[in-house]
């Protein structure tokens, strides 16, 4: 006959019950929260990311006396004005605009052009630069029917990108509804967030924290920051030079410059600008095209340390594989959110290989 459970092994078991029900209901609980959040996960994640990449100047406003909920209005405004305002600007005719310059290069091509007299006057390598031109276009035949394979992938790239920048307004809105809402209650939550990761895993965890909003700042500054810099620089340019579709090229060099293949792709950006204005008899706009393309082409070269140093450096090729990565998990605005969340992984991985981040104090 078994004997009776004791009392000690009965509450044992009550307690073993009360534990399991409780992490049942908080695992449903989380459950239910995620797939709740799961619509606003990009809107969470890029408006978190832009709060911890303008924090330091928010700190900087609140140092000089200004109230947090001042500080937040003003970046408020900034953000709507130098981010909201020019992309609800620019995506009327960004549509429009990609279809019919992807058909007007169709049609040129199609045509087997007779190399251009800028090529001409090319010093020193002129001559053989045209007659690669004409090898590629009279020596292979039909010039279109070798791009073509290339034009469709490219075209449905640029129109899927140029689509999802129109799709994620309403998350950018309430991305700066939530940079909004760090900003002006920052210092409480980095406070609660201190001693939550305090009580989870102690100062490793607060050191982790302080890592990681230094990789997203890097990622902020030295990535997103460079390439909105040569995208609005480069549109710019072109704006003044009298280029048709100025937003548009610039918004493709947006694209180039943060999938870090810039530098070369920019080339048909200033160089095909400068051939048109030549070809139209605007010899000096031509040449201050050229000179500007060269400019804004090579300024990641100058300015992406600097502004890395503000944060934390990461492979080039994570970078690309978060912009690709995130663009197409989170739409327009992954481009980038990927990055980030990479360089977070990466410095955190970093960190614990070495050691951790030895003398990194928590900051808010």
């Amino acid at each position: 006959m078994t004997p009776p459970p004791s009392p000690q092994d009965t509450a044992a078991t009550r307690l073993l019950i009360e534990r399991t029900v409780i992490l049942g209901l908080l695992a449903a609980l989380s459950v239910g929260v995620f797939r709740l959040l799961m619509p606003f996960a990009t809107a969470l994640l890029f408006g978190g990311t832009l709060a911890i990449a303008a924090w330091p100047l928010r700190q900087r406003l609140v140092h000089h006396g200004m109230r947090g909920g001042s500080a937040a209005s003003l970046l408020l405004v900034a953000s709507v004005l130098l981010v909201l305002l020019p992309v609800l600007a620019m995506i009327p005719s960004l549509s429009a605009q990609v279809t019919r310059g992807i058909q007007l290069a169709q049609d040129y091509v199609a045509t087997n052009p007779p190399a251009p007299a800028l090529l001409h006057r090319i010093p020193v390598v002129g001559e053989q630069v045209v007659n690669f031109w004409d090898r590629l276009a009279h020596g292979h035949g039909d010039l279109r029917g070798m791009i073509l394979p290339y034009a469709e992938p490219i075209r449905s790239f640029v129109l899927g990108a140029a689509q999802a920048l129109a799709d994620s307004v309403l998350q950018l809105l309430m991305s700066l509804i939530v940079a909004t809402m760090i900003w002006a209650r920052g210092d409480a939550a980095a406070a609660g967030l201190r001693d939550i990761l305090g009580r989870l895993a102690g100062p490793a965890a607060m050191r982790a924290a302080v890592v990681a909003s230094g990789a997203v700042r890097g990622v902020a500054y030295g990535v997103v920051g460079t390439a909105v810099l040569q995208g609005v620089l480069m549109a710019l340019g072109l704006l003044v030079a009298g280029v048709p579709g100025a937003a548009l090229l610039g918004f493709l060099t947006l694209l180039m410059a943060i999938s870090q293949l810039g530098a070369v792709l920019m080339i048909f950006i200033w160089g095909g600008a400068a051939w048109w204005l030549f070809d139209g008899g605007s010899t000096g706009w031509a040449v201050f095209m050229a000179g500007w393309g060269l400019f804004v082409g090579t300024l990641d070269n100058f300015v992406r340390p600097w502004l890395i140093s503000f944060g934390a450096d990461m492979p080039m090729g994570l970078i690309i594989i978060g912009v690709f990565g995130g663009f197409l998990s989170f739409g327009f605005l992954g481009l980038f959110i990927g990055p980030s969340l990479l360089g977070v992984m990466y410095v955190l991985l970093e960190a614990w290989r070495d050691g951790g981040a030895a003398g990194a104090e928590p900051q808010s």
